[in-house]
């Protein structure tokens, strides 16, 4: 199972940590020296979580050279869906115009998805019933937020991406994956149902109503720079790698500091990497798949490259997989012999 292309779709409107300034008891230097973001994207008030998917999803085609109505199932990695139901993947088929496809969403607690629902969706192409799988990150975070609450306000933004998944020669694509919950940190970065009002009693809504997103962003660094690195040493053991075999680490774009902090304890120096929560904020669950985008772009990522993807956060969990990225002979070897169909 290998990623055929990554998709990619970044809303229009920029906030920049000046114009929080004027909402948030905060500053842009206090923002840039403790989390590392200097400006994010916010949705359109008109734009929901399938109209970015679908826009990552005909970017993953247009890229692939195929018609979205070529894609088979579309698997929706999201914890901010348009409705209850039915699930978001729907709307996405229909405004990315992928006529005939099965979706369906995966809610595995916003940040983890970047692997968690990477990993639903290879497993499809594996199991021989789809030929091609769109797996679509996205989210409105932005949408979760009391403006007055300065810990979550400052970190994230929206985003969206999709891994187009296919069947790959032997050898290549995605291999071992791990993957890890702690429930005992459910509450450290969690959007509860929880009433609010303002200082003249009236309710305090967010974009879903009585859902707020709240984080314990001492607690997410100490896990995420306590855990994850042993957490990527126990995955590249398992797949018979070293760190130095490495030739990129895709890691989720919690906070550019935390991001580095895992760096250092693993040992790798940080042009093993990219970064982009600089300019996007945390995307949440389409942060890693950003990453392998903008490395494509950048003309950092070739076939043949060992990648590593880690995505953590809400949960606790964690998720990391290797992945020897596919060329397009990959995929041209296995035309025609991906087993069933939708």
């Amino acid at each position: 199972m290998g990623i055929r292309t990554v998709g990619a779709y970044l809303p229009e409107r920029e906030v920049k940590n000046t114009d929080l300034e004027d909402v948030l008891l905060t500053r842009d230097d206090w923002i840039r020296e403790n989390i590392g973001v200097e400006v994010r994207r916010m949705a359109a008030e008109d734009e929901w979580t399938s109209d970015l998917g679908a826009h990552a999803l005909r970017d993953a085609c247009a890229r692939a050279g195929i018609d979205p109505a070529e894609v088979d199932l579309v698997v929706c990695g999201t914890y901010t869906p348009d409705n209850m139901a039915p699930p978001t993947a729907m709307l996405i088929i229909e405004k990315a115009g992928a006529t005939g496809a099965t979706g369906f969403d995966v809610n595995s607690g916003a940040c983890p998805g970047g692997v968690f629902a990477l990993d639903v969706g290879a497993r499809y192409i594996a199991s021989g019933a789809y030929r091609r799988v769109a797996v679509v990150m996205a989210d409105v975070s932005t949408r979760t937020l009391d403006w007055k609450d300065v810990g979550p306000a400052v970190i994230f933004g929206d985003g969206a991406a999709c891994y187009l998944l296919e069947r790959c020669a032997p050898g290549t694509g995605i291999g071992t994956t791990l993957l890890r919950s702690d429930p005992s940190g459910y509450r450290t970065v969690w959007v509860p149902r929880q009433k609010r009002k303002r200082r003249d009693g009236t309710p305090r809504t967010s974009g879903f109503g009585d859902n707020f997103a709240q984080l314990d962003g001492a607690a997410v660094r100490s896990f995420a720079v306590g855990r994850v690195p042993d957490f990527v040493r126990e995955l590249l053991a398992a797949a018979g790698h070293s760190t130095s075999d490495i030739d990129l680490f895709a890691l989720h774009q919690a906070n550019l500091h935390i991001v580095h902090g895992i760096l250092e304890e693993l040992g790798v120096p940080r042009d093993r990497t990219v970064t982009n929560v600089e300019r996007y904020g945390n995307t949440s669950g389409a942060s890693v798949p950003l990453v392998l985008r903008e490395a494509l772009d950048l003309g950092r990522l070739s076939p043949g490259d060992l990648v590593v993807l880690a995505a953590f956060g809400s949960g606790l969990s964690m998720g990391a997989t290797v992945v020897r990225w596919c060329g397009p002979e990959d995929f041209a070897a296995t035309a025609g012999t991906a087993g069933g169909v939708r």
